[in-house]
């Protein structure tokens, strides 16, 4: 992890000065930063429509189980195997295709870093089981790309729908539109407003800013 910059959040606060509170309250949170590879988008995996305790049950065994996180210890192990430790059949038939692109060199996460967003968006997509959640996310976390609004995550768009004093959470459509002026810093805006509704949903925190 890392602090937010003081510069991207003054930039944010100045575009949109309804996140101006929100700058002030979460400012001081840490930019999420997790490994790439095989290793990320396999819990990226796991983590589809799951919860956050759910998921991580599910990787610990899949990690002890594996012992070594990789594209060879994955395919080693059989279906049985995997759906003991949780995984869905349709979850181990996409690791499975993430193992061979990665095992056979159709795939190489490397190969993201020097193209721009959408390149990277467009190649992560191509895989199996990869949709634009996933792509999305992967480039936040595991690249620290700084230009993402993932908007099919749920919490992100409910927090979006308090910021606007909506009555409903606001769909895909509306909540891309709407984030287009916090670009070039759209993750660290994605921060602030997961920052929000955690805190909220821990009771520390306000829908009202």
């Amino acid at each position: 992890m890392t602090p937010l910059d003081p510069a991207h959040l003054a930039h944010l606060a100045e575009a949109d000065p309804k996140l101006k509170p929100l700058t002030e309250r979460f400012g001081h949170i840490q930019y999420r930063l997790r490994e790439s590879g095989f290793p990320a988008l396999l819990r990226l995996i796991v983590e589809q429509q799951l919860s956050v305790k759910a998921a991580d049950t599910i990787v610990g065994r899949l990690h002890a189980g594996l012992t070594e996180v990789s594209p060879q210890a994955l395919l080693a192990h059989d279906v049985d195997l995997l759906r003991g430790y949780g995984l869905s059949r349709p979850k181990i038939a996409y690791a499975r295709a993430l193992a061979e692109a990665i095992h056979g060199g159709v795939f190489d996460t490397e190969s993201l870093t020097h193209l721009d967003i959408e390149a990277a968006a467009d190649k992560l997509l191509a895989l199996k089981g990869v949709g634009r959640w996933t792509a999305e996310v992967y480039l936040m976390f595991s690249e620290g790309r700084l230009d993402l609004f993932p908007v099919g995550d749920i919490a992100l768009r409910e927090a979006l729908g308090w910021l606007d004093q909506r009555d409903a959470r606001p769909d895909e459509k509306y909540s891309a539109e709407r984030a287009r002026i916090w670009s070039p810093y759209r993750s660290v805006a994605s921060h602030l407003l997961w920052a929000w509704y955690g805190a909220v949903k821990r009771g520390e925190a306000s829908r009202e800013l």
